[in-house]
């Protein structure tokens, strides 16, 4: 069974799933948007999850300590697993994170990996940039990753 809450945060409405006692997706939603299947309940482990982000929105928080449900392909949840070793105010190219899983050609796959993370903000997606060292690809919206990027460097 799913169980699901929406909230409203400083970079939108925000929508947190639990599923197996795990947080399995965290994402922001549009009004329009259609809900997962499942049950609408603030689980205690839902309100945890957005006691965490909350405090991390304000500047207070910069480690989560979560119990995450993250399925994918292989190559996805390394990719993803990759993404939790980043730490706290730093950043990493696609063709870094390639090379720490092991497969440095791989930079566009890191991407496509990137953008169909799950667990946005607790899986740090949003501390990978291009090799330029700009801001690329977000599935939140670039002006989302801006937001977190420049939280995270004051």
């Amino acid at each position: 069974m799913e169980y699901w809450n929406t909230y409203k945060t400083k970079i939108g409405t925000i929508i947190i799933v639990e599923k197996e006692n795990k947080i399995s997706r965290i994402e922001t939603i549009k009004a329009s948007e259609e809900y997962p299947n499942g049950e609408k309940i603030e689980t205690p482990l839902i309100k945890e999850a957005y006691k965490q982000i909350s405090k991390y929105l304000e500047g207070k928080r910069k480690e989560f300590t979560l119990p995450l449900l993250i399925k994918g392909t292989k190559f996805q949840e390394k990719v993803w697993n990759a993404l939790l070793q980043i730490p706290y105010g730093e950043t990493r190219t696609y063709g870094e994170i390639a090379k720490q899983i092991g497969n440095e050609k791989a930079s566009r796959a890191v991407g496509g990996a990137n953008h169909n993370n799950p667990i946005m903000i607790v899986v740090p997606c949003h501390r990978v940039i291009g090799s330029n060292k700009k801001l690329v690809g977000y599935a939140g919206g670039l002006d989302i990753k801006e937001t977190l990027l420049k939280l995270e460097q004051q």
